[in-house]
């Protein structure tokens, strides 16, 4: 577990501090003079607090900035529906990446399974319709599962795949189950009037207690080893229906049939994802779920999709439809809510009929002049109707087959067998998505190899006469990827400083000064600097940034009323002669930091996107300094601080080492996996996923921007972060680049040492004296 603070701490805490070396306790100052050449630092309260909620501001902003900041990634040519396809391909392109469609489906075979009905796999019937049970080939060994309604008495009009939401099961779409009103059984009454009708399952928002640890949702538990291996359960279940599709045009039964998809809740949102990226469909209908989507950070985090809002909300989607026929039926959404325990808390509410109607005319405006580009919204009650109204389902109707009526609601299904059982159908579902993530986990550091190729052809390795530099700058090509698509960048210049300081601790070696900068608007940095009392004037001495871990303040690195673990690190390299520095990282105050990371997703940004510039802005401040060598500034990270160890030194080559303690690991796999006992699949921390790592940068690759510069792992034996086995095994993927590749082996080195998730402080500190070129204590 990477983590700032254990249960286990509080036994441990009298023997960690009785330790050799632990730094004296400092002593707070009260109302204490600044720095020169900063102003007072008058501010009061909690200042960690603080900066979160100004984070948690500036991307409330930014989320809202969003809508205007879309049309900059569109170039639509309204001229004709050929120019406005081919106008809108990049972003089609786009939008199947993040959504993570991206594994080929089955090639197909020569059965239609729409063509007729088993009738072993014949379930119920009625005067008009007759249910099956049906099965196809979706990707890899996955396999949609759902309901095939059709009438036996009149010729097919139209094929439509009927998508419930996650609550429900294809049975009470029918009507062969309780849980939906007759109303709003759209899949019986679509077939009762004429069309094949194809009712997928989708994956369920059961809750569970996974591995006996966090209670999540069948969705949030697929949800989170796909992101981080770069698909995601929406693309998943897209990939479902498109298959479908294939199947369609594929087969006799439905070929030269007009296709239409509609979906309530959840599946109104795989439905309009479908229709936006294959136009085979020919008209979709969206219910329940159409709406201003700024807000998807408050919903179920399987909806949560990295940079969707960069350049779609639903209007952008519903446009990707034009000039296809779009129906958006404003009415009673699912109404869910997740309170956490584990998992993300979440919250469905029925969209306003307000916002469901500023969205599609949103969307009018975007497709207006495309010839034939046509949406219309039907409004069922006052919007919190029941979904399937038979206005709806008329114009569905008539937008697939001209002249197609609904009929009158037919008899009751009759049921003749019961060979289906919904759950065992769920668990089949489940099982198959998961086993194809963890495949693509196990075929995954082939394709990160294929990815760094090129940065890898620089070295020893791959290329001739190799040289740092040209290491460095291959690397530049690799960093922009990772700051860029991986991390997520906001293109905003650091504001000017603005340092306010404070004297708050005194030592008898070094003084303590609190510091606030500011970043962007609303966004703050602040730490605690300590400063040796032997430094001369003119001096000019290596600095040591020592991150804390999670729920961790600067407070915690810095004496023994800090969390334990530290051992007081950062006072002890300034009772060495160090400058220190002790940020304050924003992942505090539990669900208010992870929240900061849902809202950060939707824009392709994460908490990084927002801790790196806090730190360049630490790193130019300090540069600053009358007695700071600005070549010599390194970083040294525990716990969620070791996280930051791989990712901000890759990220800011102003950091001149790095130190990654009680965290480095095999990382992709520590999310994935959904075998690992130390897998993030099982924890509370739901906000440490990061989209597509799996497919770019492990943590042997954020070692390789970190190259060739000096880099450096602590590790206890009996950390429960990961095994020692895996470790071990990606560092070896390091160790091989500096020691093989560049020829720089004493750059790079591990500690072991029989010990917890702590700082151990001895060979970490030898590293930092050797290669900051600062002598050693006597």
């Amino acid at each position: 577990m990477t983590r700032g603070r254990l249960r286990l701490g509080a036994l441990l805490t009298p023997l960690l501090l009785a330790l050799p070396g632990f730094a004296d306790e400092p002593r707070p100052v009260k109302n204490g003079e600044p720095l020169p050449n900063t102003k007072p630092l008058t501010t009061e309260g909690d200042l960690a607090s603080q900066l979160v909620d100004g984070i948690d501001r500036f991307l409330l902003g930014e989320l809202d900035k969003s809508v205007e900041r879309r049309a900059r990634h569109w170039k639509r040519d309204l001229a004709s529906a050929d120019a406005y396809a081919s106008s809108i391909e990049s972003n089609r392109k786009r939008l199947a990446h993040i959504l993570g469609v991206r594994d080929a489906r089955v090639p197909i075979d020569e059965v239609d399974p729409y063509n007729e009905v088993n009738p072993r796999l014949l379930l119920a019937q009625s005067d008009t319709v007759q249910v099956s049970a049906v099965r196809w080939q979706a990707f890899g060994n996955v396999h949609a599962e759902g309901l095939l309604l059709l009438s036996p008495k009149v010729k097919p009009q139209a094929l439509v795949i009927a998508l419930p939401d996650a609550g429900q099961t294809p049975e009470q779409l029918a009507g062969l189950a309780p849980g939906t009103p007759p109303e709003a059984q759209f899949a019986r009454r679509l077939a009762e009037s004429g069309c094949h009708v194809l009712v997928p399952a989708l994956v369920d928002r059961r809750l569970e207690r996974r591995n006996g640890r966090a209670n999540l949702s069948s969705r949030e538990y697929l949800y989170r080893p796909a992101f981080e291996m770069g698909r995601h359960l929406i693309g998943y279940e897209v990939q479902k229906v498109l298959a479908a599709v294939d199947k369609a045009r594929h087969g006799d039964g439905a070929r030269g049939l007009k296709i239409g998809v509609m979906g309530w809740g959840e599946g109104g949102l795989v439905a309009l994802c479908a229709a936006a990226l294959d136009p085979r469909i020919d008209a979709v209908c969206v219910s329940g779920f159409f709406d201003d989507r700024r807000n998807v950070w408050r919903e179920p985090i399987d909806r949560n999709v990295f940079g969707l809002l960069d350049q779609f909300g639903d209007a952008e989607l519903a446009s990707l439809v034009a000039p296809r026929p779009i129906l958006i039926e404003a009415c009673k959404g699912p109404e869910v809510t997740l309170s956490g325990d584990g998992g993300a808390p979440a919250r469905l509410v029925t969209p306003k009929l307000r916002d469901v109607r500023t969205e599609a005319e949103r969307a009018r405006r975007m497709v207006s002049g495309l010839a034939g580009a046509r949406l219309d919204v039907v409004v069922s009650g006052d919007g919190t109707g029941p979904c399937g109204t038979s206005e709806t389902l008329g114009k569905l109707l008539g937008a697939l087959a001209p002249g197609l009526k609904l009929a009158a609601p037919g008899k009751p299904l009759q049921p003749r067998r019961q060979d289906v059982d919904p759950k065992e159908r769920q668990d089949r579902q489940v099982r198959e998505i998961d086993r194809h993530t963890q495949a693509l986990l196990v075929e995954s550091p082939y394709v990160r190899q294929a990815f760094v190729k090129k940065l890898y052809d620089q070295t020893q390795g791959g290329g001739p006469s190799p040289t740092p530099e040209k290491y460095q700058e291959a690397a530049k090509e690799y960093r922009k990827i990772f700051a860029e698509d991986v991390v997520g960048r906001f293109d905003y210049d650091l504001l000017p400083p603005n340092a306010r300081t404070r004297k708050a601790y005194e030592a008898d070696k070094w003084t303590g000064y609190e510091v606030v900068l500011d970043v962007f608007p609303d966004v703050i940095a602040y730490g605690i600097l300590l400063l040796p009392k032997d430094l001369k004037e003119g001096e000019r001495r290596p600095v040591v940034v020592c991150q804390h871990g999670l729920e961790g303040r600067p407070r915690d690195v810095i004496g023994k009323e800090g969390y334990a673990y530290y051992k007081a690190f950062a006072a002890r390299l300034a009772e060495r002669g160090f400058i220190t520095f002790a940020p304050q990282n924003p992942y505090i105050f539990t669900d208010r930091f992870r929240t900061l990371q849902r809202k950060a997703n939707p824009l392709g940004k994460t908490l990084f996107s927002v801790i790196a510039p806090q730190h360049q802005q630490i790193l130019n401040w300090l540069k600053k300094l009358p007695n700071v060598d600005g070549e010599r500034i390194a970083f040294y990270g525990l716990s969620y601080g070791g996280k930051s160890a791989m990712r901000l030194p890759a990220l800011l080559p102003d950091y001149c080492l790095s130190i990654c303690s009680a965290d480095f690991n095999e990382w992709v796999g520590k999310n994935a996996s959904t075998r690992s006992p130390h897998s993030y699949v099982w924890t509370g921390e739901y906000e440490i996923f990061e989209f597509d790592l799996g497919s770019t940068f492990n943590y042997a690759e954020m070692a390789a921007l970190i190259a060739p510069r000096p880099f450096m792992v602590e590790r206890g034996h009996f950390d429960g972060v990961a095994s020692d086995e895996t470790v071990a095994y990606e560092f070896a993927k390091v160790r091989f680049l500096y020691a093989a590749r560049l020829k720089l082996p004493d750059r790079c080195a591990i500690e072991w040492f029989d010990g917890p998730h702590t700082i151990n402080g001895k060979g970490t500190f030898a590293f930092l004296h050797r290669h900051l070129k600062w002598p050693e204590p006597k």
